[in-house]
């Protein structure tokens, strides 16, 4: 269990994180890993709603040509009236898998943030990462190199006794 001290001590200055390096090291990997693909659904989600909204179209796979009646293999179609019947809606597909790609990548901001012992702040800008575009690419990116260097610099403040 991990014990309640206060990530610095009051008294010595010395850097106390939340876990063992083993532990921060497979935090960052699954922060990393998370960032990416959840910027990139961001991504792929801020596409969709503008061929939704500006253009009226979804993205589809499969299924038939609702006016010509001819088979419909993958693209942009008309959202309403719909331009495509019994294909597989890949707008809505890209919507819930970003949703839960959130979600994941939330639990990896709250396991490093509470290992790392960070300020509360942080977290906030790393949560954020997943819903404002391009921002998880540069978080991830100086969040890791904040993890690493603190990591560099006080090599024993992972150690339990």
């Amino acid at each position: 269990m991990i014990d309640p001290k206060p990530a610095v001590g009051r008294t010595t200055g010395q850097r106390r994180f939340g876990g063992t390096l083993a532990q921060i090291r497979s935090a960052l990997k699954f922060y990393r890993v998370a960032a990416y693909a959840t910027g990139t659904m961001l991504l792929l989600l801020c596409a969709e709603m503008i061929a939704r909204y500006a253009f009226g179209q979804f993205l589809y796979a499969g299924g038939a040509d609702a006016f010509s009646g001819k088979p419909f293999g993958f693209g942009l179609a008309d959202a309403e009236p719909a331009g495509v019947v019994g294909g597989v809606n890949l707008s809505i597909t890209i919507l819930i898998v970003h949703g839960w790609m959130y979600v994941i990548y939330l639990i990896s901001n709250f396991r490093l943030w509470s290992l790392m012992r960070w300020p509360f702040m942080r977290f906030i800008v790393m949560a954020l990462g997943g819903v404002v575009p391009f921002l998880s690419f540069f978080a991830e990116r100086r969040m890791h190199a904040e993890a690493e260097r603190e990591l560099a610099s006080h090599p024993d403040a992972g150690q339990r006794s």
